[in-house]
């Protein structure tokens, strides 16, 4: 059973957060201020925020959104998104040189805003030509197109097409879904669940997989050396950053108030201890912690 607590300020044994930013810190419309306060109060006692993103956009791009947010820049120290390990894969040639893009057009950043190093890479190697899916290497997946409107069930012809070509699916956001205010979206994962399904070949770089987290170490390390047992990964997706740190064998703090709020009574500041076990043994992951918001 985690140990539920009331503030973040509980845990003064951790020098460094692994911080979700979607459902954690902001809503997709507006930040929670009680999460900014608690991120700056733990920034000012001299810890270390690395914001751990499964946006398919650049860490660059996700700073300027949360700036545009209102989200304050002394809440975080660094970046770094699920995007950014996709970005470097891609131009690694993971799907190829030749890909076909699946995602909004608000992600076309992913293509153009490289960071100094990625841009180096770039330079190094053979350049990559987005094409249509029939002349098409592999996918690049960041979205869906109309992620408000959409399914992954609207894509099933693009997904079986691919699959009859055996494409290799980069899949910039493992996400299967997130919150937009009240309103509960798909994410570029369920596309690449959908395609797994039907036996194709997706490669996944965000969370819970271990690209990310090599990323935000690198980027953590380059501030200050912390270890693995002081560092604390914070977030609400049971299946992303709890599974996520339990793979790295990094201690976590769930978020109750998010993705799963419907499953810990009517208090969301408050998850019920008794359903909290409950869900948590149904979902054979524990993580360390529990907190209803972010505070």
């Amino acid at each position: 059973m985690p140990g539920i607590v009331r503030s973040l300020a509980e845990l003064g044994q951790y020098r460094a957060l692994f911080c979700d930013i979607w459902g954690c810190l902001h809503n997709g419309l507006a930040p929670f201020p009680d999460a900014v306060t608690a991120l700056q109060a733990f920034r000012a006692g001299g810890g270390i925020v690395i914001l751990v993103s499964n946006s398919p956009r650049p860490g660059r791009s996700v700073a300027a959104q949360l700036d545009a947010m209102g989200v304050p820049r002394d809440c975080w120290d660094d970046i770094a998104t699920s995007g950014d390990a996709a970005q470097f894969a891609m131009l690694n040639g993971e799907v190829g040189r030749r890909v076909h893009h699946i995602g909004a057009p608000k992600d076309e950043t992913f293509f153009t805003d490289l960071s100094p190093d990625l841009q180096a890479l770039a330079a190094s190697q053979p350049t990559i030509t987005r094409v249509s899916l029939e002349e098409a290497e592999g996918i690049v997946c960041t979205g869906l197109f109309d992620d408000m409107a959409e399914t992954p069930a609207d894509y099933a012809d693009v997904l079986a097409q691919a699959k009859a070509r055996n494409l290799r699916l980069l899949c910039a956001n493992p996400d299967i879904e997130v919150d937009v205010g009240e309103h509960r979206i798909f994410c570029a994962g369920a596309i690449a669940q959908a395609y797994d399904r039907m036996g194709g070949d997706s490669l996944y770089l965000g969370k819970p997989h271990a690209p990310i987290y090599d990323l935000a170490r690198r980027r953590l390390a380059a501030i200050a050396p912390v270890t693995d047992a002081q560092t604390l990964c914070v977030g609400d997706g049971i299946l992303t950053d709890v599974q996520g740190g339990v793979n790295q064998q990094l201690d976590s703090l769930f978020i109750t108030s998010g993705l799963a709020a419907g499953h810990f009574g009517d208090d969301t500041a408050n998850p019920d201890a008794t359903l909290l076990e409950r869900w948590v043994i149904e979902q054979t992951l524990e993580p360390t912690y529990a907190i209803g918001h972010l505070r």
